[in-house]
């Protein structure tokens, strides 16, 4: 087949050969009489001609290619049943090799990556280690760092939203003059010594006649003031008349509601209008171009363009560089053209010496420490937190144990630490330590909680729902790391390791994901209890609810919104994740890391904690003798903190009823009083009465 085909190709190349030197011979013959350049022309193309076609025709690798590429194809035009059958095989494996080179390139199930391998480790390990019980010891250290680099290209330069916030804060310098101020303050002091000269009633003890001479005397001085204000300050008596007209309405509107006032006629009240419409014009026009002076921050807000905000941009921009320019003018640029925001602002930023301040005197003496247990059986986790702060010169400690029962729906916790807190705001109710039987307080939810939905249920469908979530990430976001130089990893035994990143897009991601995921676990516990959950039971309605709002968004969705408030928020967050594995996919520690920080505050602060799940480590632990005094198998009993709820809510149940009853008393007495004075005056009357019955006797003698 393969010399046929050659052929078959060479006699074509021959063919083509023949029919270009055809016109050219026919075109001698015709045209016996040629200029030399037509000659030399015909010569060029036939050369050309003849160098194309033999390129075409010459034997080189592709040709032998395409004969290799041949033999995978069926031949149709021969005959021969074993020729077929050797192509028929040779065609079937080579489809064969293709599906399998396809099913590497998108099959991640059957032909994992480095990607999907760390992901299932990883996965694996967590499974196992929520599923059996365990010890945990944690230390967190703290670093503060500059938002942006010095030697980064963003060094210098704002954030949108905080540039947003400043120019639409900013005024240009025509807006603020520090000598409308000292005329307004002396107009305003003209105005009340007239109004103090004119007040003719000063020793009335009458309040309200008080009022109305004070009233009467400012409207009876007030158009001499008026001419003598409007002649020294003419720029600034706009303003001060306009004050003024406010004040006066005012007070009228005041002595209206006392009755001391007449109400003003229709024509008054009409004049009174169009001045306020005037002056509301005035004040517009003046004021609305920069942001509404006159209506308060966001009052201007419609009034704004694009226009406008470059121009103010621009403005504040060369103020800017001007105060660097000249380092005296900083404090004034600050205090007056970007106003209280623009301070708020820089009292919140942070600057690299105030950072490093706070790493050498704060941070680097600053440790969060944490022994932990956990039984998945009883669903139980035991913990001590200590918040550690240890100098040459001082050293302290907040220890808080704390402890979860979710079979039990309760929470136990030494209230110690927050007892000065709660003495604050409950002193007579706090019992003194001396006073407490135990050093822990247990608190349960109530029954009418935990017959809706217990504890444990959730519980599951949170640790389950967690798992699914991080199963159904990308698993771009799982990276297997070297941990050759890794002191951590040496220290704790560890053979790989898996790094995650939790971006907002993944934080989001997940937080949907997981919310999805509880509402299908309790749905199908509602579902499966129906005598429980009839129609109409709040939480089958609530989930109800809940899987119908489920369905308007992706959990994608809740990411991207993460992203949005990330870029136009003054807070900038991401989390790392490293998980430490031996052979046996076993999860021997993690290292976590959390930064928190935006340019509004012009630092991040990052969290790194380290957790280690290993018994010798939590056996010699400071922490670990207060976890077993507080909630081992000899601690004593909590005290009962419902009871102690309870008692103190009856305690205010009997002050409020023996309120109520003086309230009583208080009536009564009124009423005493009232038939008292009826009694009093019944008794002037037979007073009177018997004073006559006297004065008849006596006449009678007489």
């Amino acid at each position: 087949m393969s010399s046929n085909h050659v052929n078959n190709r060479n006699r074509q190349c021959h063919s083509e050969m023949a029919s270009n030197y055809l016109p050219i011979i026919n075109n001698k013959n015709n045209n016996g009489h040629v200029s030399q350049t037509s000659k030399l022309t015909s010569i060029a193309l036939l050369v050309g001609s003849a160098s194309l076609v033999l390129t075409g025709c010459q034997s080189n690798p592709t040709a032998s290619a395409d004969v290799a590429a041949s033999s995978t194809l069926m031949d149709f035009s021969t005959a021969n049943p074993a020729q077929s059958q050797r192509q028929g095989r040779a065609f079937t494996a080579s489809q064969e090799a293709q599906a399998e080179r396809y099913a590497q390139l998108f099959n991640q199930e059957k032909y994992p990556n480095t990607e999907h391998q760390a992901k299932a480790h990883l996965l694996t390990a967590i499974r196992q280690h929520l599923a059996t019980e365990h010890v945990a010891v944690a230390q967190a250290n703290y670093q503060a760092v500059p938002f942006i680099d010095a030697d980064s290209i963003d060094a210098g330069s704002s954030s949108l939203l905080r540039t947003i916030i400043e120019t639409y804060a900013y005024q240009p310098e025509g807006m603020y003059d520090s000598s409308d101020d000292e005329a307004q303050a002396e107009a305003r002091a003209e105005l009340a010594a007239v109004g103090v000269g004119s007040n003719k009633c000063n020793e009335n003890e009458d309040d309200d006649a008080y009022e109305v001479c004070v009233v009467e005397g400012i409207n009876y001085d007030y158009d001499d003031a008026k001419d003598s204000i409007e002649s020294d300050y003419p720029s600034d008596y706009a303003d001060e008349e306009q004050k003024a007209e406010q004040e006066k309405k005012a007070i009228a509107a005041i002595l209206a509601e006392a009755g001391e006032n007449e109400p003003a006629s229709a024509d008054e009240e009409h004049d009174y209008d169009a001045e306020d419409r005037d002056s509301d014009d005035y004040a517009s026009d003046e004021y609305d171009e920069y942001g509404g002076e006159t209506g308060g921050m966001l009052s201007g807000m419609s009034g704004l363009n694009p226009k406008t905000m470059a121009a103010k941009y621009e403005a504040m921009q060369m103020a800017k560089q001007q105060a660097k320019t000249e380092p005296t003018n900083s404090e004034e640029l600050s205090m007056s053209s970007t106003g209280l925001i623009g301070n708020i602002l820089t009292m919140f930023s942070r600057t690299p010496e105030q950072i490093a301040a706070t790493n050498a005197y704060q941070y680097q003496h600053l440790t969060f420490n944490s022994v932990s247990q956990y039984n998945p059986k009883q669903r139980q986790l035991h913990s001590v937190y200590s918040y550690d702060y240890a100098t040459p010169t001082i050293s302290s400690s907040i220890q808080i144990p704390v402890a979860f029962d979710f079979n039990n729906s309760s929470v136990t916790l030494d209230p110690s630490a927050i007892m000065p807190i709660v003495a604050l705001a409950n002193p007579e109710n706090t019992p003194l330590p001396s006073q407490m039987a135990s050093h822990t307080v247990s608190f349960g939810l109530p029954e009418s909680i935990t017959a809706q939905l217990p504890p444990a249920v959730l519980y599951d469908a949170v640790l389950n729902a967690i798992q699914s979530s991080m199963a159904e990430l990308a698993p771009e976001h799982f990276s297997t790391v070297d941990i050759k130089g890794d002191a951590f990893a040496k220290k704790v035994g560890a053979t790989r390791a898996v790094k995650v990143y939790f971006g907002s897009q993944q934080g989001g991601e997940m937080i949907g994901k997981t919310l999805k995921y509880v509402t299908k676990s309790l749905q199908e516990y509602v579902d499966a209890n129906p005598e429980k959950y009839p129609d109409g039971a709040i939480l089958k309605a609530a989930l109800a609810k809940a899987q119908l709002y489920n369905k308007g968004y992706q959990s994608a969705d809740v990411g991207s919104l993460l992203q949005f408030i990330e870029a136009i928020g003054p807070i900038s967050f991401n989390q790392i994740n490293y998980y430490y594995l031996d052979n046996s996919d076993r999860l021997l520690a993690k290292q976590q890391r959390v930064n928190i920080g935006g340019d509004l505050l012009g630092s991040t602060t990052t969290m790194l904690n380290q957790v280690r799940y290993d018994k010798a480590s939590f056996k010699r632990h400071a922490l670990t003798p207060l976890l077993a005094e507080s909630f081992g198998s000899n601690a004593v009993a909590p005290i009962d903190g419902n009871a102690w709820i309870a008692a103190q809510r009856q305690k205010k149940d009997r002050l409020q009823t023996a309120r109520y009853a003086r309230y009583d008393y208080e009536d009564g007495s009124l009423e005493t009083d009232y038939s008292s004075d009826e009694y009093d005056n019944r008794y002037d009357a037979e007073s009177i009465d018997e004073s006559r019955i006297g004065d008849a006797k006596d006449d009678n003698e007489k």
